[in-house]
């Protein structure tokens, strides 16, 4: 098939497929509902209608994705009531901890439990081994000697009040406390100072930089002073030094002083000279001569100041600050650059001490934080009040504790908390974001802090856990869950990269119930972040699973259940995509998708595949619904299932295409082969079909009314009807998309084998329908009427034949070919596209056939008219009858009918066909006149009428030559009626025009050659025979005596002109005759182009009766040139000599020898027989 033809049927089917589309958008009409209500709709169930629901359900799921399914959420809030009551209550520490944690432990990290009040009693209890009246009096003496700029922004007075309500201590104790503080010795404080950099300082070197140093000191005790290193050749030196200066009993009157020095190194006059060629400009310039000079003259090497900045104490605040501070310098108004410190103070306390003093303080004053502000759960993110914030930051200031020293406090402290009211989560991102680094490099003040931080760590995971755990509690878009998921994860993720104390279970039982260990193998943290999924996964699947009952009887009703759940997993799997995924992928490089997949992957295995194996193996009637014709086929509560069954199977279909997308590369997944479960259901479906197929296609042509469906196509409805079945079952196979490629070719084959029946069995149907329709009986005559419903039937098997090809490439046949030569081999693959392409050739091949003979039919059925008016015309041409209107007039009519009807292709045809029946009648007529001895006449009025008929034809064909497969029999019967139309003399003119062109078509000759020369001047033909070469011996001695004689054809257009004859040469075979002739010929003699010239070439017999043959040579009239206006030689003439051959082959001497009783016939006859005699 070419491809223009290919790109006709793909454009059709475009159409065919556009149309449908706009058919879906209107109503039925009567006619439509009553084919679809003859088999229940079948194949717009499985077809549009279930390719709609699947649509609607993938929108819907897309739609409430990030919904919490009511019936699921139950289920696990039954679970979690139950598991409620089991669990204990986490303690503080791990010794008063008895109670086993349910999997449920994060209840409260997840709000769903109403907030609780800490009794700051308990608390107070809790804090074993602190005497709670010292930790008291130590921060009453903090607030007596505060440090810092704080000092004047809070009044004492308000501290004591405020301290004396969290620690929840009576007005006598306080002031017994207050009074041993006040007497208590000042502590010995230190000011704690970072050099980090300066910048953009002024340079004092030729070189246009400077090598500089500071210089530190505090401005009440000068001479103690503290150097940094020398940073050479620079402006913006980096230091990162650290200092710790002693400062005064009373701080707040005190100065910093920070100096930064140029380094003037001790160098020689030679020295210094070779930096000539350092120097920057003019200026650079002048400082080299002035160090030249001063070290000519005095020998010194003075560092030469560049400026200071003075820092009182009392700007620093307690918590200590960062800062760039301007370098100043006498009698110069512009900085002379800038220098960045970090300060802050410090006492001389124990460590530990202060740690723990530290934590205590921390956990009193954030459980009166918590209980004062009444603070919700989740929302406390490390903001304490102004009053706690200020004792806090004295604590830390007069204990020494650096900020890492303070972020493991909290993070300890934080952590307890957490478990009775749970924090903000980012409050613990960045505590970690601070101890990450000095946990991994170890660079802590003691190594009991990194033990502390585990002990706690422990305590804060359950509740991040929980959150993972129970993410489908919440709203999957919300933004405060997404909040909670994004810190959790961080935290974990950084956790993860520490590596804990040897002697510390991260996830002891008591916090971890779920988890489970395998003997006594520790497990890390992304071991117990796969099974929070993986368990939390599972528990939510079997809780969609109890919610929704499998164990009903009813098949129908097992499948909708079967729909349900997966629509459910598939509804969490896509939240898990949409909303999750990317957080735990990008802060752990954790698949969280792909791990529920794997566990929905299993789970919907061992619950589905049961359940459709056993509906399709054994719920499902195989019967043979083509053989049995009395079946009552239309059990609709099996198409029910069925449908139902297909809805769940493409549920399948994308959760397995789901499953490649998520985990590339896995292969071994355990729905890999979901689509095997269904296999006798799809083909027990195409059973179906192919009866339901043939059934509508018989009741579409029943109701097909032969009417066009529109006036821009010529086909009527059934075709529509028929090819909307395919499109229906087009949609059903590209929604299933079999993945085996052996199973879709098995699949598909079928289908492509059942499809190529439905066309054959329209076709015959359609031809049943219209065999009947178009005689028309008037009290005249009986003859067939070429009708439009004959038209729409050829069209419409034409039209479902066209659409074979492109139905199978809709199909997606070739894709299906391609990975059989993957899965099986070129070979096995190269065999079975043969074997459906032999499936739709001999389908097409049929169809063809089917229209070619219901053509044939409508051209038989033609035929007794055709012949009728044929025999009448030819026998009553010349009367009045007018048998020949009546045929013209019926030609036309069907002609007329058949081109407005028909398409061009199908036009073809027919006109092919009919002209088979007007060869064969025409032939039939011949045959029979010839018989019959009838007149020449006959055959003339017979060609006449035929010739007629042809420029019909070729008016009804839109001028184009006649494209007929029977051309050569329509020519070779007009050539026969020619021929038996001429009379006698015609005839013998027609038998030597046949010799002449034989003669022509010679390209050498055994008898010999001619060599004449003729030319016309005005009406004087001149002839002139100059010799003969190579004659065949006629004598016994091998010579020859030859003579020329000249005819001419017809012998009665040239009645009286003289036929002239050569002289006799004697004893040769290359006679020189040299002689010429002049014939006058009339004006209508000359004007005949196909007039013949017979030179006949003759044995003189001296002594015989008659002169021998030898062999004839003709020229025609119009090869012989006119030489009457013009001059010059003219060319000779070599005609080759012939002789007659088989002459009663030839169609002239045929007709000549049915003119038994013609006189001029039986004569000429007479003498071919002599020549064909003497030629022997």
């Amino acid at each position: 098939m070419n491809n223009q033809q290919m790109n006709k049927e793909d454009a059709m089917w475009m159409g065919i497929w556009h149309q449908l589309q706009e058919d879906k958008m209107k109503p039925p009409n009567e006619r439509e509902i009553t084919i679809q209500d003859s088999d229940g709709g079948f194949f717009e169930r499985f077809g549009s209608m279930l390719h709609a629901r699947n649509e609607d359900t993938e929108d819907n799921f897309l739609g409430n994705a990030a919904l919490v399914d009511p019936e699921a959420s139950a289920f696990l809030k039954k679970k979690e009531k139950k598991e409620a009551k089991i669990e204990s209550r986490i303690g503080d520490d791990e010794d008063g901890d008895t109670g086993k944690d349910s999997g449920n432990e994060s209840a409260e990290a997840d709000s769903d439990i109403e907030e609780k009040k800490e009794d700051i009693q308990e608390i107070k209890n809790a804090m074993v081994g602190m005497n709670i009246d010292e930790l008291y009096e130590e921060i009453l003496f903090e607030i007596l000697h505060n440090v810092g700029s704080d000092e004047s922004k809070v009044s004492t007075e308000s501290l004591f009040s405020f301290l004396q309500e969290a620690f929840k201590f009576q007005q006598e104790s306080h002031e017994e406390l207050l009074e041993k503080a006040r007497i208590k010795e000042a502590p010995e404080m230190r000011l704690n100072i970072e050099v980090i950099e300066a910048k953009d300082l002024n340079s004092k070197d030729p070189n246009g930089l400077a090598d500089p140093f500071v210089t530190l000191y505090i401005a009440s005790a000068p001479n103690t002073r503290y150097t940094s290193s020398v940073k050479s050749a620079t402006l913006n030196p980096k230091y990162e030094e650290h200092f710790s200066l002693p400062i005064s009993e009373n701080p707040n009157e005190d100065t910093l002083i920070i100096e930064v020095w140029d380094f003037d190194p001790a160098e020689t006059i030679g020295e210094k000279m070779n930096k000539f060629f350092e120097i920057k400009g003019a200026k650079g310039f002048r400082k080299l001569m002035k160090e030249i000079a001063t070290t000519a003259s005095s020998g010194k090497h003075d560092n030469e100041f560049v400026g200071c900045s003075k820092v009182p104490l009392k700007t620093i605040p307690a918590a200590g600050l960062v800062m760039w501070y301007n370098l100043d310098k006498k009698g110069k108004t512009k900085t002379q650059g800038t220098i960045k410190v970090r300060l802050n103070f410090s006492s001389a306390k124990n460590d530990q001490v202060a740690s723990q003093e530290h934590r205590h303080l921390l956990k009193i004053l954030l459980y009166h934080e918590l209980e004062s502000s009444k603070v919700a759960h989740h929302w406390w993110s490390g903001k304490f009040s102004s009053l706690a914030e200020t004792i806090i930051t004295q604590h830390q200031a007069q204990s020494g504790l650096t900020d890492i020293d303070v972020a493991f406090a909290q993070w300890s402290v934080y952590c307890e908390v957490h478990q009775h009211h749970p924090l903000s989560f980012e409050l613990f991102e960045r505590i970690i974001d601070k101890l990450i680094k000095p946990i991994q490099t170890r660079n802590v003040t003691h190594e009991e802090e990194i033990t502390i931080f585990f002990e706690s760590t422990k305590r804060l995971l359950p509740s991040c856990f929980g959150i993972i755990r129970k993410l489908r509690k919440k709203l999957a878009g919300d933004a405060n869950t997404l909040k909670h998921l994004t810190r959790v994860i961080n935290i974990i993720s950084k956790i993860a990269t520490l590596e804990p104390t040897p002697s510390i279970d991260l996830f002891p039982e008591q916090y971890f119930g779920w988890l489970k260990k395998t003997g006594d193998l520790a497990v890390d943290i992304r071991d117990v972040m796969n099974q929070a999924v993986t368990i939390a996964a599972e528990e939510y699947f079997d809780g969609i699973v109890d919610q929704n009952e499998l164990n009903s009887d009813d098949n129908e009703s097992r499948l909708q259940q079967l729909i349900k759940v997966i629509q459910l997993v598939r509804s969490d799997l896509q939240r898990a995509i949409e909303h999750h995924d990317k957080v735990f992928q990008e802060k752990m490089n954790y698949q969280y998708a792909a791990v529920i997949y794997k566990v929905y992957d299993r789970k919907v295995m061992e619950l589905v595949k049961p359940i459709v194996q056993d509906i399709c193996n054994t719920k499902i009637e195989r019967l043979d619904l083509l053989d049995s014709k009395d079946m009552k086929h239309n059990r609709y509560e099996e198409i029910n299932m069925l449908t139902t069954l297909f809805e769940l199977y493409l549920l399948l279909k994308r959760f397995s295409v789901l499953g490649s997308a998520l985990c590339p590369g896995v292969v071994d997944f355990q729905m890999k082969d979901y689509y095997e479960w269904f296999s006798s259901g799809v083909a027990h479906w195409l059973d179906i079909s192919v009866y339901k197929a043939l059934t509508r296609i018989q009741k579409a042509i029943e109701l097909d009314p032969l009417i066009a469906v529109d006036a821009t196509v010529k086909y009527s409805s059934s075709a529509v009807d028929t090819l909307a079945i395919f499109y229906q079952i087009r949609i059903f196979w590209q929604q299933l998309a079999w993945p085996s490629a052996e199973g879709a070719f098995i699949f598909v084959s079928k289908i492509v084998d059942d499809i190529c029946r439905c066309c054959v069995f329209y076709a015959d149907k359609m031809a049943e329908r219209v065999d009947s329709l178009g005689m028309v009986e008037t009290v005249y005559e009986k003859k067939f009427q070429v009708t439009t419903e004959w038209c729409l039937a050829i069209n419409n098997i034409d039209y479902i034949r066209q659409s074979i090809h492109s139905f199978v490439k809709e199909l997606g046949v070739d894709d299906i070919i391609r990975n059989m030569s993957d899965f099986r081999g070129p070979l096995d693959a190269k065999r079975c596209s043969d074997t459906i392409q032999n499936v739709m050739e001999n389908a097409i091949d049929t169809e063809k056939n089917k229209i070619l003979e219901l053509i044939e039919k409508l051209a038989r059925k033609m035929n007794p008219a055709m012949r009728r008016f044929l025999t009448e015309g030819a026998e009553l041409f010349d009367t009045d009858s007018n048998a020949m209107d009546r045929l013209m007039m019926y030609m036309e009519d069907s002609l007329k009918t058949l081109h407005t009807e028909l398409n061009d292709d199908n036009f073809t045809r027919v006109l092919d066909a009919i002209w088979v029946e007007i060869s064969c009648i025409l032939y039939d007529l011949v045959q029979g006149s010839i018989e019959k001895r009838r007149p020449p006449s006959f055959y003339s009025n017979l060609r006449s009428t035929l010739q007629i008929m042809v420029e019909n034809f070729k008016c009804q064909n839109s001028d184009k030559p006649i494209q007929s497969s029977d051309k050569e029999t329509l020519e070779s019967i007009d050539k026969l009626l020619e021929l038996h139309g001429y009379e006698p003399a015609d005839l013998i003119h027609q038998y030597y025009k046949e010799r002449y062109t034989m003669q022509q078509k010679l390209e050498d000759s055994p008898f010999g050659l001619l060599t004449v020369q003729c030319f016309f001047q005005k009406n004087v033909l001149e002839i002139e025979v100059m010799n003969a070469k190579h004659l065949i011996p006629m004598d016994t001695d091998g010579q020859c005596d030859p003579f020329v004689r000249i005819h001419f054809f017809p012998e009665d257009k040239f009645a009286g002109v003289t036929q002239p004859k050569t002289k006799v040469i004697q004893k040769t075979l290359f006679p020189m005759f040299d002689e010429k002739f002049s014939i006058t010929l009339n004006d209508e003699q000359r004007k005949l182009e196909e007039a013949i010239i017979l030179f006949s070439v003759k044995d003189k017999d001296y002594f015989g009766i008659a002169n021998q043959y030898v062999a004839d040579t003709f020229l025609m009239f119009k090869d012989i040139a006119d030489i009457t206006s013009d001059s010059g030689s003219i060319k000779q003439l070599h005609l080759k000599l012939t002789r007659p051959e088989s002459d009663e082959s030839m169609e002239s001497v045929k007709a000549l020898q049915y003119r038994v009783g013609d006189k001029l016939a039986k004569e000429f006859l007479k003498k071919l027989k002599t020549k064909a005699t003497e030629s022997k």
